[in-house]
């Protein structure tokens, strides 16, 4: 029986949907994968796509963890101040490249493939990083604001090039930078952060030409209701098995896409 394309992705999307919604894995480490080895979307579709998905998912998390008072907006002004400069400009230089072309997609796929390994591992060691981090002296105030700019600028790189790095690297750099910070205040943060991060980065590639609207309509009626399921189950799953396989898994499909 053949499905309908866009069947296929809402279902991929209710997968993605659901894992995030047991793991708290942005979206984009799975999806932007999936887009380009299982449906042969070019790697710049696939990034822009997924970027304008996550600006609307995000939002909808920032609205909620902002009604909980669980954001620190100073955070999230640093890091805006760096990434979204960032992402303007790769994109611009994206689209003198040529994001649709063979070249640019080799190489915005194998950037992908290592960015997703760099995830794959702050996802597996996240709670040794922030006990590392609680170890430490918290910066001051000016090397800390100086950091999280400069955070915030390689993130807007990542996030244009790969739609990957917003939730497991940013969140890995926020603990490190904010040791006293509790995890779930810069969980919110880094959420509210990614918003205008991915909305300005998936404008900025659909002014270029890599957005597909229909993908995107139909990765969201999946990918809404994976979450919601998840969230009921998730207190009943072991996460730390589910982190150690996310993170063979993300290795695995990382090298595959950087080889080329």
């Amino acid at each position: 029986m053949n499905f309908p394309i866009e069947f296929l992705y809402a279902l991929s999307g209710l997968v993605v949907g659901f894992i995030v919604g047991l793991t708290g894995v942005g979206g984009g480490s799975l999806m932007t994968p999936v887009l380009i080895l299982l449906f042969g979307v070019h790697p710049a579709t696939a990034v822009g796509t997924d970027l304008l998905y996550a600006a609307i998912t995000k939002s909808v998390g920032t609205f909620v963890y902002g009604l909980n008072k669980a954001i620190e907006w100073s955070v999230v002004r640093r890091l805006a101040l760096g990434s979204v400069p960032a992402a303007a400009l790769t994109l611009l230089a994206l689209s003198f490249m040529g994001s649709q072309t063979d070249e640019v997609g080799d190489l915005l796929a194998r950037i992908l493939g290592g960015i997703l390994m760099i995830t794959a591992v702050s996802i597996v060691f996240r709670k040794q990083i922030a006990r590392m981090a609680m170890r430490r002296r918290e910066l001051r105030n000016s090397s800390q604001m100086l950091l999280t700019v400069l955070a915030g600028l390689v993130l807007g790189v990542l996030i244009s090039i790969s739609s990957v790095g917003a939730g497991a690297i940013g969140i890995a750099a926020l603990v490190v930078l904010y040791p006293k910070l509790s995890v779930h205040r810069i969980v919110g943060s880094d959420i509210a952060h990614a918003v205008p991060l991915t909305l300005v980065a998936g404008i900025g590639h659909w002014a270029i030409g890599d957005v597909d609207w229909r993908m995107l309509l139909a990765l969201l009626c999946g990918s809404i209701p994976g979450v919601l399921i998840a969230s009921r189950l998730a207190p009943r799953v072991d996460e730390r098995i589910i982190r150690w396989l996310l993170g063979i898994v993300l290795c695995i499909v990382g090298a595959r896409l950087a080889r080329g």
